[in-house]
């Protein structure tokens, strides 16, 4: 695997909870890392639950404002937050680029983590782009 391009994402004052919750958040800016990172400072913010609830809320607003609803997908959202979540109360997960350097699997595209965990048939399923799916496979 690749070693991750150092962005300054994390300063860059545009991609923010309060530019993410009001939906003015700049789509060119809010890619994969961006996701990543917001779901981070979510839960910095609050216990698991209440950041789940508040980012599938404002990604979904975001999502509508943008007319890109049908990209949203819960059970991708889901597993993000959480394994997000599972790696953050690790010892030592620290600052945002500790936690990045530490976590780089979360940014692989090849082969993504996602798909380590979930069959095509089971994240292209219609019920799981609405709810939350537990994966249907072992990690590689």
């Amino acid at each position: 695997m690749s070693a991750l391009p150092e962005r300054a994402i994390s300063h860059n004052p545009e991609v923010s909870l309060q530019a993410f919750e009001d939906a003015s958040i700049d789509p060119d800016l809010f890619d994969h890392e961006a996701h990543v990172y917001v779901a981070w400072l979510y839960l910095q913010e609050c216990e698991l639950d209440e950041a789940l609830a508040r980012f599938c809320a404002a990604l979904k607003r975001l999502t509508i404002k943008l007319g890109i609803e049908s990209k949203y997908h819960e059970t991708i959202t889901w597993f993000f937050m959480i394994l997000i979540a599972e790696r953050f109360t690790k010892p030592d997960s620290g600052d945002w680029q500790s936690f990045k350097r530490q976590n780089a699997n979360l940014f692989a595209t090849d082969p993504s983590i996602i798909k380590q965990h979930y069959s095509a048939d089971r994240l292209g399923s219609a019920l799981a782009r609405t709810q939350f799916f537990l994966p249907d496979r072992l990690p590689l």
